[in-house]
């Protein structure tokens, strides 16, 4: 299969984060990890547990751009209350997209340069601390490059990794758990010699020399290191008509390349 876009495959990705959560809320940050959660639920994980974006929980995924007629079939109240409520007892994974990461798995999205006199300030560590410690993480990022995938520590640790420096006591969190990071050249883990950042899967046409480049870190290759499979035909019917009828994925990577590389290109 070839008619299909590297941000419909990496939606599909995203949505294998998820696979056998269980009962837990997805906490979909941004585009694709909004689509990919909700492909998960609509595919293989009907338990897991979203909201419209608001204060309400969903029975199905509430698609992304204009509405028109459609209504989101609410089935319970999730308040800001709620949710902490289900963060401190573990019951969420959420997906997010950092602007830097490091080798520890450590996020940043608070400041670029000197903390004290910083080149850009952005977001401010946000709930990133607390998420960290009670629930598992995944990320998507959509340019693979060393300015997020960075030598050294992260500019601000906004995000908990596996640094023991960091850890209290040099104790780790109990409940640290990351898990995923897709990106717009291959699917990564943490399951790596001492939770390594590792390569487990490789998007059509890239190499792993090339995720190697890009990265400011050393990453590991899995044994029997592949390529990342297409969507099925069931899989880009759902993203296309039920999650995103607008097209709203063709600006979650520059340029909305082909999943496949054209000869050339």
């Amino acid at each position: 299969m070839s008619g299909f876009t590297l941000a419909e495959l990496c939606v599909c990705c995203a949505a294998e984060a998820f696979r056998a959560d269980g009962e837990v809320l997805a906490t979909s940050i941004g585009l694709v990890p909004r689509l990919g959660a909700g492909l998960a639920k609509l595919s293989f994980a009907p338990q897991l547990m979203m909201t419209d974006g608001e204060a309400y929980l969903v029975s199905e995924p509430v698609p992304v751009g204009p509405r028109g007629d459609y209504q989101p079939k609410i089935e319970g109240l999730m308040t800001y209350e709620r949710v902490f409520d289900i963060i401190y007892r573990g019951k969420r994974h959420a997906m997010v997209t950092p602007v830097q990461v490091d080798r520890f798995g450590q996020m940043n999205i608070s400041v670029i340069g000197d903390y004290a006199k910083p080149k850009t300030a952005l977001l401010g560590v946000r709930g990133y601390p607390g998420n960290t410690v009670n629930n598992a993480n995944s990320m998507f990022i959509p340019n693979h490059g060393k300015r997020t995938f960075v030598a050294g520590e992260v500019d601000m640790v906004s995000g908990v990794g596996y640094n023991p420096a960091r850890w209290p006591g040099g104790v780790k969190p109990r409940y640290l758990d990351l898990r995923r990071i897709i990106t717009n050249l291959a699917v990564m883990d943490f399951q790596g010699p001492d939770n390594r950042i590792r390569v487990i899967s490789l998007h059509p046409g890239v190499s792993f020399a090339q995720v190697q480049d890009n990265t400011g870190f050393e990453l590991v290759a899995m044994d029997g290191l592949g390529t990342t499979p297409p969507p099925t035909q069931a899989q880009l019917s759902l993203i296309r008509k039920r999650l995103d009828p607008h097209n709203q994925r063709a600006r979650a990577i520059p340029g909305d390349p082909p999943g496949i590389p054209q000869a050339g290109g």
